[in-house]
């Protein structure tokens, strides 16, 4: 009866609307291969860069902070594991009682005895020594489904853990290509200032031999000057970058190792894309979802579970006496059981309420879901777009700077030229135009070159790359700290990583330069 009356009056659940199906293709772009399967080792294959983000994964703050936040999950799991199994409490108590003698209670004490004829001590004493039992039995899942739930957000939390890794390392290899960017443009500052002083002395030789006017002299000093104001301000650019990498790997500022090469001919990798699908395991933002969705429905059948009758179970078994002599005397033994059934029959607005929330947040989990999955393609396909096309942009500003380059040797010849030579001769305006030209469009050219090596990199991390373990499992156990005590297999739940103690103090770490020999660092 109890049944039919709770559960014939469940309000009705809110079903989601359905969500974009994901595409076969990146609009039309698909490829055998995916970039995402390639470790940081071999996708940026740069030592200098590939320390400096393992130095980031080991002393990175917030990613200390997001193995926290796993532990506390674990301990969550623990905690509604054992809701479901009985409570089991010991408990000794001593006191005394004295009741008036002009009572009820009191004047019958007065003519009781106790077995054997000895009469009750005043005051009366009770002393017990007892083992009390407490069950809710689990008839309708809601314990164990809590349980599952706590469970499901545990591996979210790793897999959110794990999001943040690739993220932290597209940011410290961005941070890094800025650098290198930042030094090539301090190099062409210097250059364009060097060519402009050298300008500015034929200016003054032409002054002092009347063929000039102080007006070019102070026009190639004012293009100096401001070039040399600009220079400070890239250097302080640098400054900026440097720290950020150095607070990305945990250390107070110094100076940043970077590798010397060419910044503009720097290998750009082709990116292989794969298919669409391999979003759903590579992106570990879209596996956090997943399992938030999956919490989110369980939630749901424990607020369900609240319409119907609950079942709990109490017991108790001792000894009780009034004098602690007579405690272990078979006579002072005492048990008791009760069951009890109890479920709401009125004014049930608050477990109708809990049960509408329960739906609404599943529903949010259900677009969050899709939403996460829209965003992952959109990234892909705006990222991959931008590596192609800031490499073709790239080619032409390379033919337009060698194009700026010879035309700022011709004006600087023609305007170094002997006097006798007047007729081809050109102006200073002409030579201060070409060196400004050159060096802006050196400038275009960097920016652009950086924007598209951080395309790369940004594809690469869209596509879910960037997560760093090796072939035997996490090559430095202290980034992948999972409780070891959580069996999530008995939850049907698969275990992203090994059981790992906590990470030890930081002058026992392994030093993060190189892997282990016949071992390479490959993305999961």
């Amino acid at each position: 009866m109890l049944l039919c009356l709770c559960g014939c009056r469940i309000p009705a659940l809110c079903g989601p609307d359905p969500g974009p199906v994901l595409p076969d293709t990146y609009n039309g772009v698909t490829t055998p291969d995916n970039s995402a399967d390639l470790g940081i080792i071999e996708f940026f294959n740069d030592p200098v860069l590939t320390r400096l983000i393992v130095q980031g994964l080991v002393n990175n703050l917030e990613l200390k902070i997001r193995n926290q936040e796993i532990w506390i999950a674990s301990n969550q799991v623990q905690a509604s594991r054992g809701a479901y199994l009985p409570f089991l409490g010991g408990m000794l108590r001593g006191g005394f009682d004295r009741n008036s003698r002009y009572t009820p209670l009191g004047a019958a004490e007065d003519q009781l005895t106790a077995p054997g004829g000895i009469r009750f001590p005043d005051p009366l004493g009770d002393v017990r020594l007892a083992t009390d039992l407490f069950w809710q039995i689990d008839i309708w899942r809601q314990l164990r489904n809590a349980r599952d739930a706590a469970a499901n957000r545990y591996v979210e939390t790793i897999e959110a853990r794990n999001y943040l890794i690739t993220q932290l390392v597209a940011e410290v290899a961005n941070n890094y290509f800025e650098l290198a960017a930042l030094d090539q443009r301090l190099k062409y500052f210097d250059q364009t200032i060097q060519l402009l002083e050298q300008s500015l002395e034929v200016a003054q030789a032409q002054k002092a031999a009347a063929r000039g006017t102080e007006l070019g002299v102070q026009r190639f000093l004012a293009e100096a000057r401001k070039n040399q104001s600009q220079r400070f301000i890239i250097q302080q650019r640098k400054i900026e970058v440097q720290n950020r990498i150095n607070f990305l790997v945990g250390r107070y500022p110094q100076l940043v190792d970077h590798a010397s090469w060419d910044f503009i001919n720097l290998d750009s990798r082709t990116l292989s894309v794969g298919f669409p699908a391999q979003l759903l395991v590579n992106r570990r933002d879209i596996r956090a979802a997943e399992r938030e969705l999956a919490a989110a429905g369980l939630d749901v059948s424990v607020a369900r579970a609240r319409f119907f009758p609950r079942l709990i179970i109490t017991a108790g078994v001792g000894w009780e006496a009034f004098s602690p002599k007579y405690l272990f005397n078979p006579g002072a033994f005492i048990a008791n059981a009760a069951g009890e059934l109890t479920a709401p029959l009125v004014n049930r607005l608050a477990i109708r309420a809990d049960y509408q929330t329960a739906n609404a947040r599943q529903l949010q989990a259900v677009y969050d879901y899709q939403r996460t999955i829209l965003n992952a393609f959109i990234e892909v396909v705006n990222r991959m777009n931008g590596v192609a096309n800031y490499g073709r942009s790239v080619g032409i500003k390379q033919e337009q700077v060698r194009a700026l380059e010879e035309s700022v040797n011709v004006a600087r010849d023609l305007f170094n030229r002997p006097i006798v030579e007047e007729f081809a001769r050109v102006d200073y305006v002409d030579v201060l135009l070409a060196t400004r030209d050159l060096l802006e469009a050196r400038s275009t050219l960097i920016e652009t070159k950086q924007q598209q090596l951080a395309a790369i990199v940004n594809t690469y991390q869209a596509l879910g790359g960037g997560y760093l373990v090796s072939n035997t499992g996490p090559e430095f156990p202290e980034l992948f700290c999972t409780p070891a005590n959580i069996q999530i297999d008995e939850l049907m739940l698969p275990a992203p990583f090994p059981g790992a103690e906590p990470p030890p103090a930081l002058e026992t770490l392994p030093p993060p330069l190189e892997p282990a020999p016949n071992e390479r660092i490959e993305v999961r």
